[in-house]
């Protein structure tokens, strides 16, 4: 298990990654385009600075570590016996527009030779760039932020407020699959594309929302020829959340007694850590309770079942 140092040494991490992209929100000048990352999405200004900043803190503060980002892949050392798992933006573009859903996520594990997996994780946290709130997770020991914890108890779909993700997914098969949640929640509850996963999966711990729906890899998986859709919609690559999107906020809300599991309402745990292609990506279907999420994935299974007789 890890020590308290750890976990300050994770949160001193993120807080330092956001005091460092805190000044480019909302500039025009971070949304120059610098190429493409290890993660196959576009990078840009803001992010080579978040990626800059995280490479300067590892060299000065913890080289002993090996750690894993969305743009430089897995960077270790000789010797690491533990990685960070680090998306120093998670919500570049709400960043760039200057909006509040974007975060810094950092995850921490042991290396084991390069193949942890999801179950491996020991210490979470999320860090909200614009306002500075901080959720940081240490597995079985709970969950501890600097924002009141509370689940939200609402049970009914209906009344459902909840988030999916979209950029990069091609959205007439994904409103088809979410469609009928879309309708059923759309008088009495609320529907929202956040852009950040770590952002909008923390709003399930602070009860502002009751769910985070997100099933790309899934539909990949599943229904013959979606995979060159996403190719199509996404440049050439397939933007689903991968492991670096997923480990923080994954394990703050599991720790704050929230439910995670992908796309079919299997436990993430087996997923490989280190990577970030169609192989290493997860879908999800996070809930505040057992009872809603049984719901959501129903409702997930028969949104799949559709599309795909749609395409055969």
């Amino acid at each position: 298990m890890h020590s308290d140092r750890d976990e300050r040494l994770v949160l001193e991490l993120a807080t330092r990654l956001r005091a460092r992209v805190l000044p480019e929100l909302g500039s025009h000048a971070g949304r120059r385009q610098q190429g493409g990352g290890a993660g196959g999405d576009v990078t840009f200004a803001v992010d080579e600075v978040a990626e800059s900043a995280l490479a300067e803190f590892i060299a000065q503060e913890a080289p002993h570590l090996a750690f894993y980002s969305e743009d430089r892949g897995l960077v270790a050392s000789p010797g690491a016996t533990h990685v960070l798992v680090v998306d120093p933006i998670d919500g570049t573009r709400p960043a760039m527009a200057g909006l509040e859903s974007a975060c810094v996520a950092v995850a921490m594990a042991p290396l084991l030779g390069g193949e942890p997996t999801m179950a491996d994780v020991e210490i979470g946290c999320v860090v909200e760039i614009k306002a500075g709130d901080w959720y940081l997770a240490r597995r079985g020991a709970g969950v501890r932020s600097s924002r009141a914890i509370a689940l939200s108890p609402n049970r009914d779909v209906g009344a459902m407020f909840w988030a999916y993700g979209f950029r990069g997914r091609p959205a007439r098969a994904t409103v088809e699959v979410l469609g009928d949640l879309i309708d059923v929640s759309s008088v009495g509850g609320g529907t929202f594309e956040l852009g950040s996963q770590a952002f909008s999966m923390t709003r399930v711990v602070t009860g502002q929302l009751d769910a985070v729906i997100e099933v790309g890899s899934r539909l990949v998986d599943e229904v013959p020829g979606m995979q060159a859709e996403f190719l199509k919609v996404g440049g050439g690559q397939v933007l689903n959340n991968s492991p670096y999107d997923l480990a923080a906020p994954w394990l703050c809300l599991l720790e704050a007694g929230g439910i995670v599991t992908d796309g079919w309402g299997t436990p993430l745990d087996r997923h490989r850590l280190l990577g970030s292609g169609h192989e290493f990506q997860m879908s999800s279907i996070s809930a505040a309770n057992r009872e809603l999420h049984a719901h959501l994935v129903r409702a997930v299974d028969d949104g799949v079942s559709r599309l795909r007789a749609m395409r055969s």
